[in-house]
């Protein structure tokens, strides 16, 4: 289970045995079923996750009650509303399972404690933290520019196993297109 965890870790910097051993000791371990949440609306945030095995989603829906999918999770991903984890409010997201899902859980106070404690785990995090950014800068780019065909092309490419793994309607909420449209895409 920690392994894919150290691996994350040492594709931006190496630790040994101990090192790993106390990082993997600010973490605990959650395990979730099938359409269970790991974070609803109006709760407070806690911890940022990293998934072990499984997928999840993460939306936020609208006063229609149209649901926006702004990013997925699956192994060897982080996922949280970060802005009730870093700024300690309660949370704007919804984060749930598409599958059976395992993540360790990552408190903000440990994380701080991690960051202060080992300067290369302050390094991993800033490093995350930027492709995060410019993740969500291509992302806002592409909803912005791109039609809803290469959207779609987009994500075939990005993440051809996630495609396989969920339905298409969190697909087509994740391009900001319809069932409907979704499926003249894939046709």
């Amino acid at each position: 289970m920690s392994e894919i965890l150290r691996k994350q870790l040492e594709k931006i910097t190496p630790v040994t045995d101990s090192e790993f051993d106390y990082i993997l000791s600010h973490f605990t371990s959650k395990k979730l079923k099938k359409h269970q949440f790991l974070v609803q609306e109006d709760d407070l945030v806690p911890n940022d996750f990293f998934v072990v095995h499984g997928l999840l989603k993460a939306c936020f829906v609208n006063q229609d009650g149209k649901e926006h999918i702004l990013q997925f999770a699956a192994e060897d991903w982080w996922i949280t509303d970060y802005q009730a984890y870093f700024n300690q409010t309660k949370a704007t997201l919804t984060i749930d399972c598409i599958e059976p899902t395992e993540v360790l859980c990552l408190s903000l106070y440990n994380r701080e404690k991690l960051c202060a404690d080992m300067h290369k785990i302050e390094h991993f995090f800033r490093k995350k933290s930027n492709a995060g950014y410019v993740a969500l800068q291509r992302r806002i780019l592409s909803l912005l520019n791109s039609s809803a065909k290469e959207r779609y092309d987009q994500f075939l490419q990005q993440y051809p196993t996630l495609f396989q793994r969920m339905p298409k309607t969190l697909i087509a909420a994740y391009l900001g297109v319809s069932r409907e449209t979704l499926s003249r895409l894939s046709a």
